[in-house]
């Protein structure tokens, strides 16, 4: 055996003598300091899956679910975008963090209700809702607070939500506390029929109540979404009147309450305001009043604020604010506000410019009247 392997490593030797030309030189061990590697000026390439895990990471950074679900017998799970739970069955929800701001259906609220308990321990918030009904169906939501000793903002990073059906075949509509809602079609935003249902299997339909028909959706002009109802995009005057909803999942179809639409003829924006006197020229011991009126908006409050003549005396005056509704044809609503000051036993601190502020959630605009004594 080992006269067989000399054999071959003679046989080796001659084999390379004549590629090379050469006999086969030995390794050499490097000297100290001795490098045979000569720097390239070869490009590495980047090692994907560590750019990959990167870009994950940062990913995640930009918004981080911090909201988990306790199940039974101490089990957790990550909620989904949406759940179906019967009615009747408890929940708790909670979100990591020391400062958690939480967000549910305004109807828990409304009412004050005791099912619901919120708590903030050290390391979470915790959200308990007890015994559910049909009408706690919507959005619960969470997120972080970051606070010093002036204020709190919320952390857009980290937050968590999930949508609740809370299914319950007596109830296909989540119930409301009246029975006829009045919508307002602005041609600037979108309107929204708030039929929502608790099943999100079941059909529902739209329908005028005259002339009696049904509204079809075309995904278009008008849209369901099963966490809001009948959305309009564009709403225009055609869609005014009074409409209502069906569902129906396996039995017997039900029938939401009424809605009102009203097609708003002012255009969003700061209040559209004028300002006039019961007189510009009055004279001593007469009584003066000063109207602010404002056209805008149905849903949209306007706040009012006076500056006058006798303010820096502490001239006693009455103000009055008031609004309503009117119908300016054809379906068109408008919400009138007005503020009026009055002015007993005119004097001549009296005298001057009267100036109203009007302002709503889009702006404020200033006017301003002048009385004189005579």
């Amino acid at each position: 055996m080992r006269l067989w392997v000399l054999l071959s490593l003679l046989l080796l030797h001659e084999t390379l003598q004549n590629v090379t030309g050469q006999p086969a030189k030995s390794k050499r061990p490097k000297e100290p300091g001795e490098n045979k590697i000569k720097p390239a000026n070869k490009k590495m390439k980047p090692k994907l899956p560590k750019l990959k895990e990167r870009e994950s990471s940062d990913s995640s950074t930009k918004s981080q679910s911090i909201m988990i679900q306790v199940m039974d017998k101490g089990r957790f799970q990550k909620p989904a975008a949406t759940l179906s739970l019967p009615a009747g069955q408890s929940i708790e929800l909670r979100c990591k963090g020391n400062k958690i701001g939480w967000s549910y259906p305004s109807y828990l609220d409304t009412f004050k209700d005791s099912r619901l308990s919120i708590k903030q321990l050290d390391r979470y918030g915790q959200l308990i809702l007890a015994n559910s009904t049909a009408a706690d169906t919507g959005e619960y939501s969470c997120w972080l607070l970051l606070c010093n000793d002036y204020s709190c903002k919320k952390d857009e990073s980290k937050t968590g939500s999930t949508y609740i059906f809370f299914t319950d075949k007596g109830e296909l509509f989540v119930p409301t506390s009246s029975y006829f809602e009045i919508v307002y079609l602005n041609p600037d935003k979108p309107a929204v029929i708030p039929c929502r249902v608790t099943i999100p299997s079941a059909k529902v339909t739209l329908h005028r109540e005259f002339p009696a028909e049904e509204i079809k959706t075309d995904g278009t002009n008008i849209i369901y979404d099963v966490k809001k109802g009948f959305v309009y995009p564009h709403p225009t005057s055609d869609h005014k009147g009074v409409v209502y909803c069906r569902a129906e999942s396996r039995g017997s179809p039900q029938i939401s309450i009424k809605y009102q639409l009203l097609y708003v003829e002012v255009p969003s924006g700061p209040p559209s305001t004028t300002i006039v006197a019961s007189s510009n020229k009055a004279e001593g011991g007469d009584d003066v009043n000063v109207l602010c009126i404002v056209l805008g908006e149905p849903d949209v409050e306007v706040e009012f604020n006076w500056k006058y003549p006798g303010e820096e005396y502490e001239r006693p005056v009455i103000i009055q604010d008031s609004w309503r509704l009117i119908n300016r044809g054809i379906g068109h609503t408008t919400r009138i506000s007005k503020s009026v000051i009055a002015i007993e036993d005119f004097e001549t601190i009296d005298a001057g410019n009267y100036i109203c502020t009007a302002q709503n959630l889009r702006g404020q605009t200033t006017v301003a009247t002048r009385v004189e004594l005579t």
